[in-house]
């Protein structure tokens, strides 16, 4: 301990003697180190009480600083949070390094105070997973389709209006709505489905199928959606894409990445490309995308499980990402699993229509884990 006592003097308290950092519960937490050269540079410390993980005294070299090394501890952090079943990390933050805090998700909560004459604020992230129902449209109708095959179609109830209104009165705060015939043609057609569901619920809505134009997406966006999903143009015409994200904000687009083995997927999953995934979500990352959903084609709509190895790869190398599985969910101990490897939502549509998961299922795992 007296090399972490050392290094967290040397950053933190410098003026100080060690007696300073030392915690009184040090023997009960846990340390983690970064060694470069021999040399310890960068150190955490994380405690885990009642289910949720506290970080404490983070600190790393002047010269060490901005090369990876506290990232790479605070991605391991929340990584044992997900392993462990955490609820949510926190820490006591200086209010001036906070940013660098949101890059993970966390949020400032509470007030402020200031302790020898520096600002704190905590900074807190819920590591519950949202649960996000779909409705997909064709003909202004509610349907699910199988493996994406439009001559595979079910329709399960003629107004959606009804459906959204029941997943609003089981307590889901989110929808995925997908204009199906907007996928097919090119062009959004169901937009006054958006509109009605947005006027009459609470839902917070991402809708996709079929935006093509900066005008489309904004449409989408006036009708009430918070979030436009588009999968086809970020990969056909990435400079027109990245327009949008400068004109609107990336904050306002939620990525669909749909895959046939890791590659991407387009036109409503008729066309596979040459493009790896990985790729595909680093490039949009690097344009300031903060949440991706990811769909395995093989999976959708069979009731079959999801990709769980496919999803944990994609986690393990985009940690900080916003990540959402979709496809193949068929009862409740899929989304146990998706949220133990790290999805921070998921996506949710035949296996409650055919009656595998009920909403009272999903009411209680949302109100347990939040």
């Amino acid at each position: 301990m007296n090399e972490v006592w050392e290094l967290r003097r040397e950053v933190m308290y410098p003026a100080e003697t060690i007696s300073c950092v030392q915690l009184p519960d040090d023997d009960r937490g846990v340390h983690l180190g970064l060694y470069d050269s021999n040399m310890l540079v960068s150190v955490i410390s994380f405690f885990i009480v009642n289910e949720e993980l506290q970080f404490r005294k983070f600190a790393t070299k002047s010269v060490a600083q901005r090369k990876g090394y506290g990232s790479a501890l605070l991605d391991r952090v929340f990584e044992i949070a997900r392993n462990e079943g955490c609820r949510s990390v926190w820490c006591n933050a200086r209010r001036n390094v906070s940013t660098f805090y949101r890059k993970w998700g966390m949020s400032e909560t509470g007030n402020h105070w200031v302790k020898q004459g520096i600002e704190f604020v905590v900074m807190k992230k819920i590591m519950s997973m949202e649960i996000i129902p779909a409705i997909d449209i064709i003909e202004g109708k509610c349907v699910r389709l199988t493996e994406g095959d439009y001559s595979q179609k079910k329709i399960y109830n003629e107004h959606p209006l009804e459906v959204a209104k029941q997943f609003e009165d089981a307590g889901l705060g989110r929808l995925h709505l997908v204009d199906l015939d907007g996928a097919r043609t090119g062009a959004v057609k169901n937009w006054k489905v958006l509109e009605t569901i947005a006027g009459k619920t609470s839902l917070i809505i991402d809708f996709g199928g079929g935006i093509k134009t900066e005008k489309d997406a904004g449409i989408i966006l006036n009708s009430g959606a918070a979030y436009a999903t588009v999968g086809s143009i970020a990969v056909k015409d990435e400079p027109e894409f990245v327009h949008w994200l400068a004109h609107f904000g990336p904050e306002k687009f939620l990525l669909g990445a749909d895959v046939k083995e890791e590659k991407i997927a387009v036109g409503g999953w008729l066309e596979t490309t040459d493009i790896q995934v990985y790729d595909f979500i680093q490039k949009y990352i690097d344009h300031g995308i903060q949440q991706i959903f990811c769909t395995d084609v093989s999976k959708d709509g069979k009731l079959e499980g999801p990709a769980t190895e496919l999803y944990k790869k994609i986690i393990g190398t985009f940690p900080k990402l916003h990540f959402i599985a979709s496809g193949g969910v068929s009862e409740m101990k899929d989304v146990e699993t998706l949220q133990k490897i790290g999805c921070t939502g998921v996506i949710i549509g035949k296996a409650i229509y055919e009656n595998r998961i009920s909403l009272a299922q999903l009411q209680k795992f949302k109100d347990e884990h939040s």
